[in-house]
């Protein structure tokens, strides 16, 4: 919620690690530690997820990916925190994300007697329910008073690297993520091309949508392992993109 103006903050179902996550960036601050290595600490939890999944340690698996989304949380609170806003952090916090995402789909495909294809149709509907949420949400943030100016509505063209970084850099991570994510991006695009029209989103409706961010998807998961219902995960997210289609037909309906 730091990225909007006061008006705007609304009750983020996806951002429960917020809180944990600054009070992490606080240890930092003074500290050599930059962003960048938190964006890499918070992979190495998704990793180590992975493999207490691969070895059916379910408990430990929720803790680690529920941990992955605290430090997710941490690395844009240290940018703020020390005043140093990055293309490269934006786009390599993005490019781990869908990595990660792709590693816990294909380990419970692998463990559970789920589908390959059913897995990869999963992912896909994963992906859109995320490019969903971040794109109301990026419309809503570049509006509001005070908002962000890293994050784009529309990632068309390379940005000019800020202070601090490698304009080389990036480059090539500007072109990972638009490969990585250009196709959800498109496709969301086109089922409410007129969404960036808005002038705001309501409050209750923000909060609605967060149930598609991907700290709530973490979450589920997170409560579905150690549940033992790990058979279940990949068919709740197919079933869950139901969903989609009544937020953007909500949105085209009532928010004008």
């Amino acid at each position: 919620m730091s990225k909007l103006a006061a008006q705007d903050k609304f009750l983020d179902l996806s951002d429960y690690g917020r809180r944990f996550g600054r009070i992490f960036a606080l240890q930092l601050k003074d500290t050599r530690f930059t962003p960048i290595h938190v964006t890499l600490l918070f992979g190495i939890s998704g990793l180590i997820a992975m493999y207490c999944i691969l070895y059916q340690h379910y408990f430990w698996a929720a803790f680690f990916i529920i941990l992955k989304s605290i430090i997710d949380a941490a690395d844009g609170e240290l940018a703020r925190l020390k005043k140093t806003p990055s293309y490269s952090g934006r786009y390599l916090d993005s490019i781990f994300d869908i990595f990660l995402n792709f590693g816990f789909l294909m380990v419970i495909c692998y463990v559970s007697s789920t589908s390959l294809w059913f897995t990869i149709v999963a992912f896909f509907a994963i992906q859109l329910q995320g490019t969903l949420y971040n794109y109301y949400y990026v419309i809503l943030r570049t509006k509001s008073v005070g908002g962000d100016s890293t994050s784009k509505i529309f990632e068309h063209k390379t940005p000019k690297a800020l202070s601090g970084e490698s304009q080389k850099t990036v480059n090539i991570l500007f072109k990972i993520y638009t490969v990585v994510y250009g196709m959800f991006d498109k496709i969301i695009h086109f089922l409410d091309s007129d969404a960036y029209k808005v002038k705001t989103f309501p409050n209750w409706f923000m909060t609605l949508l967060s149930a598609y961010g991907l700290g709530f998807q973490l979450l589920i998961i997170a409560i579905m392992l150690p549940l033992g219902w790990i058979e279940w995960i990949v068919p709740f997210f197919v079933a869950y993109s139901i969903l989609l289609f009544v937020l953007i037909g909500i949105r085209k309906k009532v928010i004008q």
